[in-house]
């Protein structure tokens, strides 16, 4: 079995690290540069940048801030936000990054996917999925609705359809946010998390919701996540890396130790 990932995410607006709930009420908390060197020096497995306003701006990602935080990490690094275009991508990946996120841009133009993939490879390519729970209807089977612009946008799009979907395009790993979970600290969103995670091929990361390392054990383990996602828990302090990795550990979770 691989190791089970732990990834921080660094949501970013306006160049300082923000966090919100449910994608409303953001607050800046801090440099995502240093954030992102303190992570790194604590163990995160990989680290999630995502430039939140720049889709619903309609600009580009802030690919300075990107350059500034590869040149202080050396993990997996994954950039998102406002990634439209191939060379869009070509620029995030020139700037350090090892993996690109397209959400809202995937959605809108789903050849973006496949073309990233053709160019860069199918690891390179990471599908961002923001996801709302709705009633149960024909357009939405699974119950799950594709939202974009930052949660601004319903799309009429089933989040199950369209995760395969993406991984038949040649998306190489999921990243799936539960909007109602999101910021809220009460735990995963782990139906959805189990209905993306063991219908498809591809590894899949849970996000949204983090309260507690229990939190984390359930949605790697019972939702069958292949990484967590985390940001309030260790943004705020509540936790470190290595806690959560030692705990992990002792609950039988294979995790990567590097102390």
């Amino acid at each position: 079995m691989l190791s089970r990932r732990i990834i921080p995410c660094l949501d970013v607006r306006d160049g300082k690290t923000t966090k919100g709930i449910k994608f409303k009420g953001n607050v800046d908390i801090g440099d995502p540069v240093e954030m992102a060197r303190f992570y790194y020096e604590e163990g995160a497995d990989e680290l999630v940048f995502y430039d939140i306003t720049a889709s619903s701006d309609r600009r580009n990602i802030m690919i300075e801030v990107v350059r500034r935080v590869a040149e202080e990490i050396f993990i997996p690094f994954s950039v998102g936000g406002g990634i439209r275009t191939i060379e869009d991508m070509r620029a995030v990946l020139l700037a350090g990054a090892e993996k690109v996120s397209v959400n809202s841009g995937a959605v809108k133009n789903p050849e973006i996917i496949s073309a990233g993939a053709e160019a860069f490879g199918n690891q390179c390519i990471v599908l961002g999925m923001d996801v709302k729970k709705v009633p149960v209807s024909d357009k939405i089977p699974s119950g799950y609705e594709m939202v974009i612009n930052g949660g601004r946008t319903y799309m009429g799009i089933d989040a199950l359809w369209w995760a395969r979907e993406a991984e038949r395009l040649g998306a190489g790993e999921i990243c799936l946010n539960s909007i109602d979970a999101d910021g809220t600290q009460a735990g995963y969103e782990l139906t959805l998390t189990h209905l993306i995670s063991t219908n498809v091929n591809i590894p899949v990361i849970a996000s949204g919701g983090a309260g507690t390392i229990e939190h984390i054990n359930e949605v790697l383990t019972t939702a069958q996540a292949d990484a967590a996602l985390i940001a309030s828990m260790t943004h705020y302090g509540t936790y470190t890396i290595r806690q959560i990795k030692e705990s992990l550990h002792q609950s039988g979770v294979k995790v990567r130790m590097t102390w």
